[in-house]
């Protein structure tokens, strides 16, 4: 048991979210994104709007299961002087899977971004958590003219490094599928078993733990499922050095966890940025993979200050 328990704690960091059972979840509709060059409706994502209309542009983009509402503080701060994008991954959250029930996911989904941005003529800042992060990482690199800014919230450009320092994507393929079938067989009772320590993992506040393990439950267990093990198996290292974006990354750090460690994390955070000429590192101390929930006022007063 104490072996499930490690394997289910590195899943937990990994994919940014609680693995407990995954329900089917209701459909919601997409934002019609109206624009001069037509109308733009998003298949991988919904977008809801928020904020001053004609500021300057913000995209925020949750992590893996989560809600477009893991912003809303964010929202609230920011809508009086910025036109708000938040988008929310099909699947994830209490959204129907859509497109990503089958097929590459991340790919589509950069793309569809893209899309968006196009459709709307903006030039926003993109900003976003965990996943989300690694999405904004791989739209800056795939489409750099989308992007004036990038905030980057607890992301690795390679995850895998979370289990050696030598790991690639060939090395670390089989341990991905592997940990993409434990999440995907774990017995109902487990999961409720074990949903208490997993919360506790990514989140010291207790009130965050528990939305995020409300979104998790409403989340499509496949589709999370099949976007870890995308998310594992992508190293965005090699092009890190091209993406001249002016960019804001924030990272955890709590010695009192194991998984991750508080001092190998920040140096693997610090290695891994360190080719992106312009990315500004912040840590966010006594916080965990939630920072903005674990350390709201000093996670927002960074964000507001790089936006300005």
């Amino acid at each position: 048991m104490t072996k499930f328990l490690q394997i289910l704690a590195t899943i937990a960091f990994v994919v940014g979210g609680i693995m407990l059972l995954c329900a089917p979840a209701p459909a919601q509709t997409a934002v019609v994104m109206k624009a001069s060059s037509g109308e733009f409706t998003p298949t991988r994502f919904t977008v809801v709007d928020e904020g001053k209309a004609g500021a300057p542009d913000v995209v925020l983009i949750p992590g893996l299961s989560s809600s477009r509402a893991v912003w809303d503080a964010e929202a609230k701060l920011l809508a009086p002087n910025y036109r708000l994008h938040l988008v929310q991954v099909n699947g994830f959250a209490g959204q129907a899977a859509g497109p990503n029930a089958t097929g590459e996911i991340l790919p589509a989904i950069v793309d569809e971004l893209h899309g968006y941005i196009a459709a709307a003529g903006m030039h926003p800042v993109v900003m976003g958590h965990s996943l989300g992060g690694l999405l904004t990482l791989m739209l800056a690199a795939r489409y750099p003219g989308d992007v004036r800014k990038l905030v980057i919230v607890d992301t690795l450009p390679f995850y895998a490094l979370l289990f050696g320092s030598q790991a690639t994507v060939e090395t670390v393929r089989p341990q991905a599928e592997a940990m993409k079938q434990q999440m995907l067989s774990i017995p109902d009772e487990q999961l409720a078993m074990v949903a208490p320590m997993m919360a506790h993992q990514l989140v010291k506040d207790a009130d965050g733990a528990k939305i995020v393990g409300a979104w998790s439950v409403s989340s499509d267990r496949k589709v999370v499922a099949n976007a870890m093990v995308e998310d594992m198996l992508t190293d965005m290292r090699p092009v890190l050095g091209s993406i001249k974006t002016p960019a804001l990354v924030l990272y955890e750090h709590d010695p009192t966890l194991t998984m991750p460690n508080a001092d190998r994390y920040e140096a693997l955070m610090k290695s891994s940025y360190q080719p992106m000429p312009n990315a500004t590192l912040v840590r966010v101390d006594d916080s965990r993979h939630f920072i903005m929930y674990d350390q709201p006022a000093k996670f927002d007063a960074v964000v507001e200050g790089f936006l300005k």
